[in-house]
């Protein structure tokens, strides 16, 4: 296979503005967004060259947190430096905070209207859809021998029947894949690492970026003390920053289980909610923090509750982006020698694996909680066991996801177009008189 070799390196002020495009265009998940980097950056571009790519991509897959940014951010890294590499990172994610940011605050204030309330019944049917097609699709990219299929089962039942903590669970997986990682497999094609470092600097880096992470919060739980909510925000989304391997589905069933049963900032369908807006902005997805984040503020920061709720935002921002500044601005200039070991791929291996069985646990979780009203979860001793009211389930809800599986699986509508048509059937039903 022939790699296009990258072209002369842009400026600063170029690279911005391609930057912000790709910002405002990341629409579509993880593998849109990457797709869309790569025909920008090494397609047309020529940027960085295709094994470069592909070495950088692998590496922001070992790595926990929105996998896209992180690899604009590396990129971005590559071409200019630090603030190269903080250019790509904010421009992926600012667009789309923006118009989160702006939907959490009218969801807040009007989401209890009838009408919003029957249009995002039709978004929570599109969300359950996308959730078990993104299980599809890395089931199929993932599990190729019984050891994985292995994995994926051990893990959907630790996390859906007993409770596992999902951070225990990844790194169970991690620790299986890298015992079983097989030497006979030829690592990738080393390339020249990037600008030499010492390991003092790369010490110096990590305490900088350990310190821009955790300062201002610090600052904030001295400030409102360990019982106010803002502290709860940073702590439960700086914890979840360091264990969400795989991407914001499989990091969205510990963070829904801890937001909506252990704080209750919001309900399971307002969870969905957030989701569904997540799904519909550009930007990564694990956006739907800082839906999550507003409206525990808002909910329970105090008066005004406008400004905490932009505080709660703001915190869970955060301390969900900082910590992937921090894990690339250390790791990047040792991308190519990590990647080409055969121990850390199978690690990366075991966590994908586990992921497949997280994300089946998070559809049904959804699913239930999309199509019943009640649910209630009933302990045999250490064995869970989700029990719906079979009286309040859902017909509309349940109707409105059978049309979503047609429009997303079935005549591949797209994403947007899917969400789109969910809530227009809701609102026209409820019209008609549904």
């Amino acid at each position: 296979m022939s790699y296009r070799q990258p072209t002369a390196k842009p400026t600063f002020r170029d690279a911005l503005g391609v930057w912000a495009k790709i910002g405002v265009l990341s629409f579509g998940g993880p593998a849109g967004q990457i797709a869309l980097m790569h025909r920008v950056l090494v397609e047309e571009r020529g940027w960085i060259g295709e094994r470069r790519f592909l070495h950088a991509l692998n590496f922001c897959m070992l790595l926990p947190g929105p996998e896209a940014m992180q690899l604009a951010t590396y990129v971005g890294w590559r071409l200019h430096g630090t603030a190269g590499g903080l250019a790509a990172g904010l421009l992926f994610v600012l667009p789309g905070a923006l118009i989160v940011l702006a939907l959490s605050i009218a969801y807040a204030l009007f989401g209890k209207v009838p009408v919003v309330e029957t249009a995002f019944l039709g978004v929570k049917a599109s969300v359950l859809v996308i959730v078990i097609e993104a299980l599809i699709r890395v089931a199929k990219r993932t599990l190729h021998e019984r050891y994985d299929w292995a994995i994926a089962a051990g893990a959907f039942i630790a996390i859906f029947f007993f409770g596992v903590p999902f951070p225990a669970i990844i790194a169970v997986a991690a620790l299986i894949g890298f015992v079983l990682a097989r030497d006979d497999r030829a690592p990738l094609e080393a390339l020249p690492d990037g600008p030499s470092v010492t390991a003092g600097q790369t010490l110096r880096t990590a305490a900088l970026w350990l310190a821009i992470w955790f300062v201002p919060l610090i600052a904030l739980g001295v400030l409102f003390g360990r019982d106010h909510g803002t502290t709860d925000i940073a702590l439960l989304f700086s914890k979840l920053a360091v264990v969400s391997f795989g991407g914001a589905y499989a990091a969205l069933a510990y963070m829904a289980q801890q937001a909506v049963e252990t704080y209750g900032w919001l309900t399971a369908g307002e969870m969905l909610d957030g989701l569904g807006l997540a799904e519909t902005t550009p930007g990564p997805l694990v956006l739907v923090t800082e839906f999550v984040g507003y409206l525990a503020g808002y909910r329970q920061g105090g008066e005004p509750a406008l400004a905490f709720g932009l505080l709660g935002a703001a915190v869970a921002l955060w301390a969900t982006f900082v910590p992937s500044f921090l894990f690339i601005f250390t790791g990047a200039p040792y991308v190519e020698r990590l990647t080409a070991n055969p121990k850390l791929a199978g690690a990366l291996r075991g966590v994908t694996a586990a992921i497949v069985g997280v994300i089946l646990n998070l559809s049904l979780w959804f699913a239930l909680h999309v199509v019943f009203g009640r649910i209630e979860d009933r302990w045999y001793g250490p064995l869970r066991v989700w029990t719906p009211d079979l009286a309040s389930l859902n017909v509309d809800a349940l109707l409105l996801a059978v049309l979503a599986a047609i429009l997303l699986l079935g005549i591949r509508l797209g994403i947007l177009g899917t969400l789109a048509l969910t809530a227009a059937a809701a609102l026209a039903w409820s019209l008609l008189g549904g």
